[in-house]
């Protein structure tokens, strides 16, 4: 007979096969999004994740590669938040 330790309880998941079964996580559900945002995210569904990272990487593309403007700091870093945009856009698309 197997006994257990203090650190193998029987509902341990250490040794389970699939451990996402464990939904002990599922009660910490956070803040509830605010109505701008889940504005946002209906638009976001809509619209499509991989039309919208495509959409911004074309933006960016465009400021940056075809366009004689120099840039400062702030328009370096607008930028990089449109990369980080198209970046997380493309993550959702692959999920759905």
């Amino acid at each position: 007979m197997q006994t257990l330790t203090n650190e193998e309880s029987v509902d341990s998941n250490s040794h389970s096969v699939n451990p996402t079964n464990d939904a002990r996580h599922a009660s910490n559900v956070g803040t509830p999004l605010t109505q701008s945002q889940a504005e946002f995210w209906y638009l976001v569904e809509c619209q499509g994740c991989k039309d919208l990272a495509h959409s911004l990487k074309m933006v960016h593309d465009l400021a940056l590669y075809h366009s004689d403007i120099p840039f400062d700091t702030a328009e370096k870093s607008a930028l990089f938040d449109l990369k980080v945009l198209w970046e997380g856009f493309e993550k959702m698309g692959e999920k759905v």
